[in-house]
């Protein structure tokens, strides 16, 4: 028999991740709500929880989106539960993902750190030349 590479959490994970994508772009768009998207769902071995990383456009609005769609956690689980075939959809938690914060930080540290572009050019036939 062959192994399986993917458990069931991971298949159930990633589609609770399109669904809810969808479902959280059609909130942005109707509730005027800060513009985020999913970028990740954990679920539990049980599968009686998701965990729903989502990331802002702007960072600073995070906390006024993840408690918007904290409120509205009630209205999605109900259209999982129409749009999925699972006996039991998990409660869902919404955290913020703050890798990509992290990692546009990180670029900006290093590119103040970069050399300017003129030591990068490669040296002129006078300096490399030896005839001494």
């Amino acid at each position: 028999m062959p192994s399986r590479d993917f458990k069931r959490t991971d298949r159930v994970g990633a589609e609770l991740r399109r669904e809810l994508g969808q479902l959280v772009h059609a909130a942005v768009r109707d509730h005027a709500l800060p513009s985020v998207s999913v970028s990740d769902v954990e679920i539990t071995r049980d599968m009686d929880w998701a965990t729903v990383w989502v990331t802002a456009l702007q960072a600073e609005q995070a906390p006024e989106a993840l408690k918007a769609l904290k409120d509205l956690t009630g209205e999605f689980r109900r259209a999982l539960a129409r749009g999925m075939r699972l006996r039991r959809v998990p409660e869902l938690r919404f955290k913020y993902d703050d890798s990509v914060d992290k990692g546009e930080r990180i670029e900006t540290l290093l590119r103040q750190d970069a050399p300017p572009a003129a030591a990068d050019a490669p040296a002129s036939e006078d300096d490399t030349s030896t005839d001494d």
